[in-house]
């Protein structure tokens, strides 16, 4: 088994499959990188080297008591990448994994970063707040982590349903994705999944987006019930000079395994493009490259708040 150790003597599980330019994926709450085999097989066999790593606390990585935090995870997502020398890496990071991502540009910078794509992800920030109106409450946080605790394991399920949209009419989302979900779910610690949700609800990743010099792709789905796109993905691409947008219509937060093929193939398009330089990045308006689909008008909103209500 692949790992490193770092500072604090937690031990990090990394997989890493295939040569040429690397692509580097962070995976989402509460799950692990296993949630990115869909991608890694698929630009494994398109020419590229993927790499991934097991948050700390979750999958196959240390069940930490300390570091469960975002400065904690960037910083475990730096020390893997300077331990296998990774450069020109494009970083990928799909929810909670998409705050990591931010935060190790903001932390570390973007040197060893040639490109980013940001899917499904938490920035700019969750929680509501006078500066952030129009985010989830501190009770929908609290309620996940009264949830966990009183039963995680019918949590999780439960929470897979909303996830990749299986609780919406005419739901195609087989019984095995959920399956999964919930045994990558309950290989995360209980401590690590529970310090997380401030982790990714808490934290503001304002500052970080602002330092994305590097072209930059969201990719959020326009009925994603966990991270609503109006209050994440449509406010970092504001942050984010140059960033391109493609939105999904009618489809849920688990994009990378509900719309595997297509958003392999978006991605593989946005790997393909011709390196463009920081300074051509800044010089771009925001939304200037803007992939933006029909919107769905029969899709309804809903969001945490359904769950734990």
């Amino acid at each position: 088994m692949s790992t490193i150790t770092v500072k604090d003597g937690t031990t990090i599980y990394y997989k890493d499959w295939g040569n040429g330019p690397v692509v580097m994926f962070s995976h989402g709450w509460p799950l692990s990188s296993d949630a990115w085999d869909g991608q890694m097989f698929f630009l494994a066999q398109n020419g590229f080297r993927v790499v991934a790593h097991d948050r700390r606390g979750h999958g196959r990585s240390s069940q930490t008591s300390s570091g469960n935090d975002m400065n904690g995870y960037a910083d475990d997502l730096a020390a893997v990448i300077e331990a296998l020398d990774l450069k020109n890496i494009t970083l990928v990071g799909h929810s909670t994994g998409g705050g990591e991502v931010a935060r190790y540009i903001g932390r570390h910078g973007t040197k060893r970063v040639a490109k980013a794509v940001l899917i499904s992800a938490v920035p700019p920030i969750m929680l509501k707040s006078t500066v952030n109106p129009e985010g989830l409450p501190m009770d929908v946080f609290d309620s996940l982590r009264k949830s966990l605790m009183n039963d995680r394991s019918q949590f999780y399920k439960d929470l897979s349903l909303m996830f990749y949209g299986a609780n919406r009419p005419g739901s195609s989302v087989s019984q095995g994705m959920l399956d999964q979900f919930w045994l990558w779910s309950m290989q995360a610690g209980l401590k690590n999944a529970y310090e997380c949700i401030k982790a990714f609800s808490e934290t503001d990743f304002t500052n970080d987006l602002k330092k994305f010099d590097i072209p930059t792709l969201m990719m959020h789905g326009e009925d994603d019930q966990i991270v609503p796109v109006k209050d994440s993905a449509r406010k970092s691409a504001r942050l984010i000079e140059g960033a391109e947008e493609i939105y999904y219509p009618g489809a849920p937060h688990g994009i990378t395994a509900t719309l595997q093929d297509r958003v392999n193939a978006d991605l593989l398009q946005f790997l393909k493009k011709a390196r463009m330089n920081a300074k051509t990045a800044r010089a771009r308006k925001p939304g200037q490259t803007v992939v933006l689909l029909p919107p769905d008008a029969s899709a309804p909103t809903r969001d945490y708040n359904e769950f734990v209500s």
